[in-house]
């Protein structure tokens, strides 16, 4: 353990008083500088917690806007995850938030760490009036087709909403119109901008990589706690090396399992 100030202090005065004096003008200004960086780091944490409130805050008041326009009361949020895997089925979250309490942290589930996507899920499975995660499995979006599969997902997740007991008002879909409902209201980039399609986001999320990582004990040669189905070259390999499984989706497949023509 090195020298304590006030060790430093007395040797520093045995020193000589001119030396002292010069020495302790230095350390003053450092002292100063400690405190004024102090400062700056508190200033900026409360600027960012402030940021932060106001950003959930207009996710909040912005689906609540959309809703009071069309005279509405009732808001549920879907948003899709998995479109894009080569294994595991399709993901569709739907949930129905009350005002309040506000979900810390909601915000588009690719832009979260996985231990923070798992503690908002936790939250909105908690706070939620009704939500849900349907899924269409990968023998399903070969034999119909992605888009197919998303209206299918979408209509089973807002029926058992309904089926819940809640009847929402608005439909609020994350993208491009799927036409599936009277009631649908579609947000670009919805799952940043609209608290309840970022909840069902973050659920999809979770409860979908929860079941990637059960089946990977199933089919580990596939490492699927790590990809979540998705074309890594790991994954890729492994389809090369042995074959498709049934989780897989085929159509996905084409380019790593039909033989070269070259």
């Amino acid at each position: 353990m090195g020298p304590t100030v006030a060790e430093i202090r007395q040797r520093l005065q045995e020193a000589g008083a001119r030396e002292f004096a010069v020495l302790e003008r230095s350390l003053v200004a450092d002292t100063r500088k400690g405190v004024r960086d102090a400062v700056e780091v508190a200033r900026r944490r409360i600027e960012a917690e402030q940021a932060e409130r106001e950003r959930l805050a207009s996710l909040y008041a912005f689906e609540r806007a959309l809703a009071e326009g069309r005279g509405a009361g009732v808001v549920v949020g879907l948003d899709e995850v998995g479109r894009g895997p080569l294994a595991g089925p399709l993901a569709v979250g739907a949930v129905v938030l009350p005002p309040e309490p506000a979900v810390e942290g909601l915000n588009d589930s690719k832009q979260l760490k996985a231990e923070v996507r798992e503690r908002i899920a936790l939250e909105v499975k908690q706070v939620a009036v009704a939500w849900t995660v349907e899924y269409v499995e990968a023998a399903d979006i070969d034999a119909a087709g992605m888009t197919a599969s998303l209206v299918t997902a979408f209509r089973h997740a807002l029926a058992h909403i309904e089926t819940a007991g809640v009847r929402p008002d608005v439909v609020l879909l994350d993208g491009n119109p799927l036409r599936l409902d009277d009631r649908e209201v579609n947000v670009v980039k919805g799952d940043c901008r609209c608290a309840s399609i970022a909840a069902a986001s973050i659920v999809a999320k979770v409860e979908r990589d929860a079941l990637m990582c059960r089946y990977a004990e199933d089919y580990p040669e596939y490492g699927f706690d790590s990809c979540k189905g998705y074309a890594s070259p790991a994954h890729i390999e492994a389809i090369k090396r042995f074959g498709l499984t049934p989780l897989h989706r085929a159509t996905f497949c084409t380019a790593f399992t039909q033989p070269t023509l070259f």
